[in-house]
């Protein structure tokens, strides 16, 4: 199946909800449908996307393939990202269609296999991280309202050589200045800080992720996880986390003993998961075609962001 996620120029994006007396009837999804036999999955988004809404694609890039196993069949779902069409989007079979904002498409239920274009569809290409290799407090504090500055709308918050005292004092500060911006800060901690400080979400490292035996925070927080290997990544997946970082991909100074993984190993590995995955490890700005190219939802990393 070919599915799109349409966005607006204002951002917002386009569901529609199922008829009743369907198969998972009066769940939310995106518009999209079967791939006919001769067609390639770019062909099926632009003809089920006009019967369905009425609009024609004029560009669509690549986004997610999902595959999922329901009790009865398998599904895989091939999910392009549209920004830009021509006409006036309907619900050309009578379907209710809404126009919402991302962070709204948790507010709605959606069929199983939708989860991780849920996540995806809220997700930016780039996720820095904060941590002591900026230095000192002074420089970790200029280093995050540079990001901030620069419009990275999810930072990732790790200190590790923090007292957890200091850690929660760093972070609520953090906190309150993008308190009035679009940034999302997510803390490298326990889960419980993250709910206690009102932060965007946690990031678990692996040794928090393998020991956990569900999503530790519900659908209001963003849950990420460190991963090395594919039986990390698969961890991830089936506690239904939101994405993951995986590498270290290329060589890096931050962990130099690590083999990386280079890119042809990089997206095998993400050949066996469907949660977006940020290629972490020698990152910069420049990678992010090649990591997209490779499977990766976009970069992560600590020294390769402005």
């Amino acid at each position: 199946m070919a599915a799109g996620v349409v966005e607006d120029a204002t951002g917002r994006i386009l569901i529609a909800q199922r008829p009743p007396k369907v198969d998972q009837g009066g769940l939310w999804e995106f518009p999209g449908g079967k791939i006919e036999p001769g067609e390639t999955p770019l062909d099926a988004l632009h003809r089920e996307l006009m019967e369905e809404i009425g609009i024609a694609v004029e560009s669509a890039e690549p986004m997610l393939v999902v595959r999922h196993d329901y009790p009865s069949r398998r599904v895989v779902l091939d999910i392009w990202r549209v920004q830009r069409f021509s006409g006036v989007a309907r619900g050309c079979l009578g379907q209710p269609i809404r126009w919402v904002s991302p962070d709204e498409l948790v507010d709605f239920q959606f069929p199983a296999a939708n989860r991780f274009i849920v996540a995806a569809a809220r997700l930016p290409y780039h996720y820095p991280i904060v941590d002591e290799a900026a230095g000192d407090l002074t420089a970790m504090r200029r280093r995050f309202r540079r990001l901030v500055a620069a419009g990275y709308s999810l930072i990732q918050l790790r200190a590790k050589a923090l007292s957890r005292t200091d850690y929660r004092a760093f972070a609520r500060e953090c906190l309150d200045y993008c308190a009035h911006d679009h940034t999302r800060l997510i803390l490298n901690a326990e889960p419980e800080l993250a709910v206690e400080l009102g932060a965007g979400g946690v990031h678990l490292t692996s040794a928090r992720l393998n020991n956990l035996d569900a999503r530790p925070l519900d659908d209001r927080f963003w849950v990420a996880a460190s991963c090395h290997d594919v039986g990390e990544l698969e961890k991830a997946e089936s506690l239904q986390l939101d994405f993951a970082v995986f590498g270290p991909v290329l060589p890096t100074r931050s962990h130099p003993a690590s083999a990386p993984l280079g890119w042809g190993h990089f997206s095998e590995c993400l050949q066996a998961v469907n949660l977006p995955v940020y290629a972490l490890g020698g990152m910069t700005a420049e990678h992010l075609a090649s990591a997209r190219s490779a499977g990766a939802w976009g970069i992560a990393g600590i020294r390769g962001f402005p």
